[in-house]
């Protein structure tokens, strides 16, 4: 494995990011002034909604798509450098480093146009050393306002509604933050040279093939290199990155049908997005056709856990690591609700 080029990757990143035309207006100087305060008011819902408490205060910004491109790279970095240790001294060299960056870069580019808000825990850096921050990429929140009509302060309420979740799943339950970062690790862990992987690889789409299954699953080129205990790990992660996304879409949906006018048809628009046939191969390619579909399976698991058990029921997934559900017990609520009793 090639270390990949990171100073290249940022750049990268950056020119496909752009910037837009509302950054640097009164427009974008105005919702960072009323950040905090949506954050604050999202914060007090959510918690509520949850039952998780809300502790500390995080940083709030509102980013350009440069600026988030950047911090994505650099917590990509990071996240990979145990990884990039581990296997230092593999083929590739400086070509195969630079080629690398120009994928990672070109992909959170193009991802910078798209995320509305985001939060992170898991990724310190050294500007926040506790990586307690919530993010709302202000161009493309202020665009979609735009572009559908939005009310402003219900949109961007209901964006900060999300990614309070988020950070109360992170900061509320006192085990995620660490079985998260296990998850990181031991994918570094299984991160070794694989003789004979090419062949594998061959092996695996002629099977593919013949049985009329897609050559490249949801989980992209990163789940087409993996090897099998690779495979099991990624499927952890996803189990967890459904639930977690789930949980976030129906607390948001839920407190916006009680406190916003415009919440059923901001819904409905955000659904119609992640269904845009334009971007489905590209998020095929990459493996983030299953974030998209996180959304959906993840909201299915928990109100199917609703129907069958009540919402209370839930309570048990943030009990422990072996009380959250498998990817597929994520498909089947009642699975898992027959397992943890």
């Amino acid at each position: 494995m090639s270390s990949i080029h990171w100073p290249l990757a940022a750049r990268i990143a950056g020119r496909m990011a752009g910037t837009h035309p509302l950054e640097g207006t009164y427009h974008f100087a105005a919702l960072a002034r009323r950040a905090p305060e949506l954050v604050e008011r999202a914060a007090a819902l959510a918690s509520a909604e949850t039952g998780l408490p809300w502790e500390g205060s995080p940083t709030v910004k509102v980013v350009t798509r440069v600026e988030w491109a950047e911090a994505n790279i650099s917590a990509f970095g990071r996240l990979l450098a145990p990884a990039e240790k581990k296997l230092a001294g593999g083929k590739g060299g400086k070509i195969g480093s630079r080629v690398l960056a120009a994928e990672v870069g070109a992909l959170v580019g193009v991802l910078s146009k798209r995320v509305l808000g985001q939060y992170e825990l898991v990724v310190p850096s050294g500007d926040d050393p506790n990586g307690d921050t919530v993010m709302f990429a202000g161009a493309n929140v202020l665009h979609m306002e735009r572009q559908h009509e939005f009310r402003p302060e219900e949109f961007r309420f209901w964006v900060a509604l999300h990614e309070c979740t988020h950070r109360l799943q992170f900061t509320g339950v006192p085990w995620m933050r660490d079985y998260f970062l296990s998850l990181v690790a031991d994918l570094v862990d299984a991160a070794e040279p694989e003789p004979g992987r090419m062949q594998r690889l061959k092996d695996e789409m002629r099977e593919a093939s013949r049985e009329g299954r897609p050559i490249m699953g949801e989980s992209g080129l990163m789940g087409m290199f993996a090897t099998p205990d690779q495979r099991r790990l990624i499927e952890r992660v996803q189990a967890l990155m459904a639930l977690l996304e789930g949980h976030g879409h129906v607390i948001m949906d839920r407190i916006g049908a009680r406190e916003l006018v415009s919440q059923d048809r901001m819904s409905r628009v955000l659904k119609h997005r992640r269904q845009d046939p334009r971007t489905k191969a590209f998020f095929r390619l990459t493996g983030l056709e299953m974030k998209m579909k996180q959304y959906e399976m993840g909201e299915r698991f928990i109100l199917g856990v609703e129907r069958h058990a009540g919402f209370s029921a839930l309570d048990v997934v943030w009990s422990g690591p072996d009380a959250l559900p498998t990817l597929d017990e994520i498909s089947h609520p009642q699975q898992w609700l027959a397992r943890v009793g």
